[in-house]
């Protein structure tokens, strides 16, 4: 067997944007097309914003403004300005940053000296531009390289830094920015920032209540329990309430006013501190899910130097808080056990409210504990034969941590169409659950239904969200069915299963629809999948003549080989997300409920219907 040379000229050293082209999971988690709340091209935003973000806390700026423009993303800030003489070199040299100086960023979201260049060697066109003392100077780079710099020059404009991106599409495979993930982050930003305003493609938003305007824009007031519990310290925030209606958990979490969408040391010390405070307070030994059951709730610490498990900061690592100050979980446990003590002994309603919620968990789950211990039985021993989950390596291997951003679960109907997917996904981080027959209707029934469905039960137990979603082991789960009625239905009847036990998932964007071509148009040259008549019109005029025209009919009869395309690279996943207008109990109630005049009035607005000229040879 011949050896491989190994000598001098196999050693390169690359440089910082090279090395940023040639992994860049490793500075900005996966990539994505802008489909997901989590793809890069909302991380490479938030780079950007944090350092607007920091000036605001450091003093300096009241005001973000943010547009984007189709590819173009501008945004500007009025805080300090980044130093002149250092202008090119904080967005292109590593290790290169204000944030090392504790002095001048005391608790500042990233330490790195990253953020910046990363956003630069990522980006087709990179401009920064910064203005104090009266000065201005910019700098424009083309995949990080240093393409214009205009020497200094006298301006009357307002101090601050303005940064000017194009995501590479070459990285970032047809991308595209929705507005509604931009607006959850800017809403997040001034939540944890009260005083702050962010102008987003005009509409400004802006937050006095901190922490309990997200609970309130997040959820359906007439939901609430009770009044949320709006607690603060000097470096804490949180906000409580529990739901009439929700089962499971839902936390939102944030260190240093980054969303930490994975938890991390802080989430479960707040956990762990609303069990011993409620314990405490009514001197009952309740079972810590009976308390935490249908709580909605929120927390903001402050950390100096947070240690984060992954570049993309979304699960906290710190166990100290820093500044003399003692570890993030004795800190959180002593805020809370106090304040949060002192709020229910003041606020005898709200404490009323709350033990009756208990004693009814507690009731409730003593009646399904014999049905519970059966279906985690039946789960265990399904997934044992791997009869309904085809599981993926992110989980097996215990992959890295940002690898576990792409895992991805296909629920899928049918043994063909199962199959095919099956066999063309990637093993590392594509799961596959295969439903037998259409999912029951759940809407209006109790979390019974959840352990007597064996399907429910096989998929809750898949997704491990039975008490929480802090252990969801799969970032994207996506509803791969048919484009027909039937698979219409199939997806129908699933949402509303998420929506009636697991609304969380779909709060925090974790539910998506897989979007599969409806055509394929091909000569002997080239062949072209289309997702609507129009792709199918353009592709048509693109390869002239009599193109071989395949209608596909459902999942199955797309071949494995084929099936690549659509679940790789060029994946096409449309999100499932709420509208905020309506509650989710008149959102189920007006589409599973029993008919009514304007459910009749909107399927008459809305029907479509679709005549296959494929298969009757009209084209």
């Amino acid at each position: 067997m011949a050896q491989t040379q190994y000598t001098e000229d196999n050693i390169r050293s690359l440089d910082w944007k090279e090395h940023i082209r040639m992994r860049p999971g490793m500075y900005i988690g996966k990539l994505g097309d802008g489909s997901s709340a989590d793809d890069g091209i909302y991380i490479l935003l938030k780079e950007v914003l944090d350092n607007c973000i920091d000036e605001f806390v450091m003093g300096a700026g009241k005001t973000i403004e943010i547009s984007i423009q189709g590819e173009r993303v501008i945004v500007r800030d009025y805080g300090r300005g980044i130093p002149l003489g250092k202008v090119v070199d904080v967005v292109s040299k590593m290790n290169t940053g204000g944030k090392y100086d504790t002095r001048a960023f005391k608790k500042s979201v990233g330490l790195n000296g990253v953020g910046t260049k990363a956003v630069n060697a990522l980006s087709t066109f990179f401009k920064v531009e910064s203005t104090r003392d009266g000065k201005s100077k910019s700098a424009e780079f083309e995949i990080g390289e240093l393409k214009k710099e205009e020497l200094l020059e006298e301006t009357a404009r307002r101090r601050g830094t303005k940064v000017t991106f194009v995501p590479d599409e070459s990285i970032f495979k047809k991308y595209k920015y929705r507005n509604e993930y931009v607006e959850r982050m800017v809403k997040n930003y001034v939540y944890l920032n009260p005083g702050l305003t962010i102008v987003f493609n005009g509409q400004k938003f802006h937050s006095e209540n901190g922490l309990k305007d997200l609970l309130e824009d997040n959820n359906n007031v007439e939901d609430m329990l009770y009044p949320i519990v709006h607690l603060k310290g000097s470096d804490i925030e949180i906000a409580i309430t529990h739901s009439k209606t929700q089962y499971s958990e839902e936390y939102h979490s944030f260190v240093n006013g980054q969303h930490t969408t994975q938890g991390g040391t802080h989430q479960s010390a707040f956990r762990e501190a609303i069990v011993k405070t409620i314990r405490d307070f009514y001197g009952k030994n309740y079972d810590p899910s009976d308390i935490r059951k249908s709580i909605i709730s929120a927390i903001s610490i402050k950390v100096m130097e947070p240690v984060f498990e992954s570049q993309t900061k979304t699960k906290l690592g710190s166990t100290d808080m820093g500044g003399g100050l003692p570890t993030v979980r004795t800190y959180i446990n002593d805020f809370v056990g106090r304040q949060l003590d002192n709020y229910l002994h003041k606020n005898p309603d709200t404490a009323e409210k709350l033990q009756r919620k208990i004693m009814q968990a507690e009731k409730e789950r003593k009646e399904l504990s014999g049905i519970r211990k059966l279906a985690r039985e039946r789960a265990k021993k399904a997934s044992l034969h791997n009869k309904k989950l085809r599981d993926c390596r992110v989980h097996l291997d215990n992959m890295k941590n940002d690898r576990r951003l792409e895992s991805t679960l296909f629920i899928t109907e049918g043994d063909s169409a199962s199959g095919s997917i099956t066999k063309s996904r990637d093993v590392n981080t594509q799961a596959v659950f295969s439903l037998r027959g259409k999912p029951l209707n759940s809407y209006g029934m109790s979390k019974k239904i959840v352990y007597e469905n064996e399907e429910f039960n096989l998929l809750q137990a898949a997704l491990n969200i039975e008490d929480s979603m802090e252990e969801l082991r799969y970032n994207n789960i996506v509803i791969a069915t048919d484009a027909d009625v039937d698979g219409m239905h199939i997806r129908l009847l699933l949402i509303t299963f998420f929506l009636q036990f697991f609304p969380e998932l779909i709060k925090e964007g974790h539910l998506y629809i897989l979007q599969t071509p409806l055509f394929r148009v091909r000569n002997k040259k080239e062949t072209i999948y289309c997702y609507s008549d129009e792709e199918k019109s353009q592709a048509i005029e693109k390869l002239s003549g009599k193109p071989e025209i395949t209608r596909f009919k459902g999942l199955g009869e797309i071949s494995p080989d084929e099936f690549k395309h659509f679940i790789g690279d060029d994946i096409r996943l449309e999100p499932v997300m709420l509208d905020k207008a309506m509650s989710i109990e008149q959102l189920l109630n007006f589409y599973m409920g029993k008919n009514t005049p304007d459910r009749q009035k909107f399927i008459i607005n809305n029907l479509k219907v679709e005549v296959d000229l494929v298969e009757d040879n009209q084209l």
